[in-house]
């Protein structure tokens, strides 16, 4: 499906040890404000917690896991139980998995409330994770900059994430790169961020 300029999915934008595909706007502009209005309002979002340094840290950010099964998934030594998919989870796993020919069991939404709130620098490299698996990433709402940086060269690449997009990170790019999303204080606008992924059972 085309709806903007013609985008190369094949195209790797990692220059080495990995592999990064950015299909573009794979929803239409109606789809894209659909589904935000959508997620925004059925999904049960909570404040991140993580633990940094012995340290509780609540974030503004807000997050929600889901999945086939109620998966239990650990990061920044926190755990979450998956809660069971909702109609247009459903909807958004099997077009991502139509898309890029992978299959996903689970999904980590992230809300960001403006451009203030972002990510720091870090790989999805937990041992729940299928090892080099896909991970699909969709977004809806704010246009916002992503970028990668090499472990080793610190060579970085960056692209815009446009509203109803979905980029691909797979192969051993968790492996060799960290990613972020940079705060901005140009975007006032939510953005909804979906990363489909494969638990391990």
């Amino acid at each position: 499906m085309l709806f903007e300029d013609w985008v190369d999915k094949t195209k790797n934008w990692l220059p080495e040890g990995g592999t990064v595909n950015y299909y573009g706007k794979v929803f239409s502009p109606k789809e894209a404000d659909y589904y935000l209005k959508a997620l925004l309002e059925s999904i049960e979002w909570r404040n991140d917690e993580a633990v940094i340094f012995g340290k509780k840290i609540i974030t503004k950010r807000k997050v929600a896991w889901y999945g086939s099964q109620p998966f239990e998934y650990t990061y920044s030594n926190t755990t979450k139980r998956a809660l069971p998919w909702t109609p247009e989870l459903l909807e958004l796993k099997n077009r991502v998995e139509q898309e890029c020919g992978d299959t996903f069991n689970s999904c980590l939404l992230n809300l960001y409330h403006s451009g203030e709130e972002g990510m720091a620098w870090h790989s999805d490299g937990e041992t729940d994770l299928k090892k080099d698996g896909s991970i699909g990433s969709v977004s809806f709402g704010a246009e916002r900059k992503f970028a990668f940086k090499h472990k080793v060269t610190k060579q970085k690449v960056e692209l815009i994430l446009e509203h109803g997009s979905l980029l691909v990170m797979k192969g051993t790019t968790q492996t060799h790169w960290l990613h972020r999303l940079p705060p901005t204080t140009r975007v006032q606008s939510p953005r909804v961020n979906l990363t489909f992924r494969t638990i391990v059972e």
